[in-house]
């Protein structure tokens, strides 16, 4: 297992600048965003520029991760698969075709994306969609050696009442998409404010054999908060859609979840994948250094819980040295 870091959040910085940084803050891999370049915002990088991607493209990532000693442990784009406007939804899989094909080309084993809903049909019918539109997707990765993993992010922000937006939020729907030709990227952090216990399911997951990849992001939730908004946070007032009032996602080390005891059931499990920090932390966020500073919180955390390398190998620099500043 190594530490790495989803690369969505320094989308100010370019891929050389990421890995440069990286290696020295103490992660050993990558799992690269590959947004459609033009369409980034906060948390949707294009660090990959998946759209005719050339094998001297290839070449040069590799060289790139091979100077720094980096490996990628998936690409990632999180784009709506079930989107309700035809052209649209078209659009998503082309892409996320391309981020395949990307993938292939470097070697890289998993695909991240989301399963995604239609907001205006029913989740029963949602499901039939899925069913017709989804497995080939899955199938076009394994032609070429790829995995295609759904997250479990619930994107309630995608929904206009704040519902489950993206169809691979619970244990039930992992066994259901899994029968589509999906893995799951695993994600604790979504799980404790659906009531849903981390820990049961990723026990879950891994006995299933479905977990391909996991996202290392933690929450910290208000009880007393939740009692005034109830489980579907805010209404009333709401500034965005991550404003629910109750809940908030932070850094590993700065929430509530036993981040000890998920890596030690990946452990026992043989899970042999790779734990990439997602940063999306309200504290550490906003500035590029303050959300260096939180990637350095989750590493100081998480880093002391995975195995060293074995005897004769040098463990990952944890030097915090900074690399050049990114260009405005």
């Amino acid at each position: 297992m190594k530490l790495g870091l989803l690369t969505a959040a320094l989308g100010r910085m370019s891929l050389e600048q990421v890995a440069a940084w990286t290696c020295q803050a103490g992660y050993e891999a990558l799992e690269v965003a590959a947004w459609p370049v033009g369409s980034e915002h906060i948390h949707q990088a294009a660090h990959l520029d998946v759209a005719g991607f050339t094998a001297g493209d290839a070449d040069r990532v590799r060289d790139l991760m091979d100077r720094y000693g980096l490996t990628i442990s998936a690409v990632t784009y999180c784009g709506n698969n079930l989107h309700g406007d035809p052209a649209e939804r078209d659009r998503i899989h082309r892409h996320l075709r391309a981020c395949v094909d990307a993938a292939a080309a470097l070697g890289v084993r998993h695909v991240t994306t989301f399963i995604g809903r239609d907001i205006d049909l029913p989740v029963a019918d949602n499901l039939k969609q899925a069913e017709r539109h989804l497995p080939p997707l899955a199938r076009y990765a394994a032609d070429r050696g790829v995995r295609l993993l759904a997250e479990n992010c619930p994107m309630e922000g995608w929904h206009p009442d704040g519902y489950p937006a993206n169809l691979a939020y619970s244990p039930e729907l992992w066994d259901w998409m899994a029968g589509l030709g999906f893995g799951l990227t695993y994600d604790p952090s979504h799980l404790p404010w659906l009531g849903i216990d981390p820990l049961d399911a990723l026990d879950h997951a891994l006995q299933a054999g479905i977990v391909g990849h996991v996202q290392a992001k933690d929450i910290q939730i208000d009880e007393r908060a939740r009692t005034r908004y109830g489980v579907f946070g805010k209404t009333a007032g709401r500034a965005s859609p991550t404003d629910v009032g109750w809940w908030r996602y932070r850094v590993p080390g700065r929430g509530q979840l036993d981040w000890n005891r998920i890596i030690d059931a990946l452990y026992a499990a043989g899970y042999d994948g790779d734990i990439a920090v997602e940063h999306e932390d309200p504290v550490w966020g906003g500035t590029l250094d303050k959300t260096l500073q939180g990637m350095r919180i989750a590493a100081s955390t998480l880093r002391p819980l995975i195995v060293a390398e074995p005897e004769g190998q040098s463990p990952p620099s944890t030097s915090l040295t900074e690399p050049p500043r990114p260009s405005p």
